[in-house]
């Protein structure tokens, strides 16, 4: 569930920004020249031999594109969709300045770039036919790119999101606890963590794109999801962590069912999970909140996360 969307009261949903866009089929494999400077390629190990010193150059601000590519490394170029991821790389007197990545039928992921190549970008792909859904980026790269795809195609492009990336410095208790305690999910937790992977995914906008048995199969070998539960057992909330890339990892997803909000237990499970994390070494603990939503926002805010950058999602109609 690493896509990048943010939370509902009492910090019951966090996502990630870890997908992106739409459906088209991929040509060959081969890099080739795209728009202005930017070289595409459906390849994952040439993007991340021309992209991948520049993506661990700031891991906060890429953690998404890092996260992703290490996901499709590792489980297979169909884990986000059956569409073809594809990638792209902006190289100037040979630099790498900026990189993107979609995979269908997720948003286009693009770091930072100027409102210069955000429109070569955007008018590279109109011209060879890409249909994309949106844009998640920077805002002020997810504005401009969004202004272009609307000038270069006719689309009508909709703000859908604000996002903030937060990066965890003294990680402090959110306060008394709720009842209960954490464990980690395990193979008879599985029906559960399915269910809640499409009820979360129906509630960021996502649908039920990626295959949830799958997730919760690769989420339960890995250890990555925690599960806060009441005395009497009964788990009421989770919170789990992506794959470790360039010394960070992410926070993601965070849910708990409508019926058990408002009661601490994502604030815990969230706390706990970014205890373990930072216990096993790593540089950084990030994750995405959703800036429409003030509660979860204050609650990360008061267990020492600190503001990095924020980004917008742009839907494309």
């Amino acid at each position: 569930m690493d896509t990048g969307t943010g939370v509902e009261p009492d910090t019951d949903t966090t996502l990630d920004t870890d997908t992106d866009t739409d459906t088209d089929t991929a040509p060959d494999t081969e890099p080739h020249p795209g728009p202005g400077s930017w070289t595409l390629t459906h390849d994952l190990d040439d993007f991340l031999t021309r992209a991948g010193a520049f993506l661990r150059s700031r891991p906060a601000l890429h953690t998404v594109p890092l996260t992703v590519t290490e996901t499709l490394r590792t489980r297979g170029r169909c884990v986000y969709g059956d569409g073809a991821p594809e990638f792209g790389v902006l190289e100037r007197a040979g630099e790498v300045r900026a990189a993107f990545f979609r995979t269908p039928p997720h948003w286009l992921n693009l770091t930072a770039v100027t409102p210069e190549d955000a429109d070569s970008l955007a008018a590279g792909l109109a011209a060879l036919g890409r249909r994309l859904p949106g844009v998640n980026a920077e805002c002020d790269t997810a504005a401009a790119f969004a202004e272009a795809w609307q000038r270069h195609t006719g689309a009508r492009a909709v703000l859908r999101q604000r996002q903030r990336l937060y990066r965890l410095g003294t990680l402090t208790e959110p306060g008394p606890l709720p009842p209960g305690g954490p464990r980690i999910a395990v193979e008879a937790d599985r029906g559960l963590l399915r269910r809640w992977h499409d009820e979360f995914s129906v509630s960021v906008g996502l649908g039920t794109v990626r295959d949830s048995a799958e997730w919760a199969d690769a989420r339960i070998d890995g250890g990555g999801i925690t599960l806060w539960e009441t005395p009497d057992g009964t788990p009421v909330a989770m919170a789990g962590t992506g794959p470790r890339v360039a010394g960070q990892v992410r926070v993601a997803p965070v849910y708990t069912p409508p019926h058990f909000r408002s009661r601490g237990y994502a604030g815990a499970a969230t706390a706990e999970v970014s205890r373990a994390a930072l216990a096993s070494g790593v540089d950084e603990v990030l994750l995405f909140t959703d800036l429409g939503n003030p509660t979860s926002n204050g609650l990360y805010q008061r267990i020492g996360y600190r503001p990095v950058a924020d980004f917008d999602v742009h839907d494309f109609t």
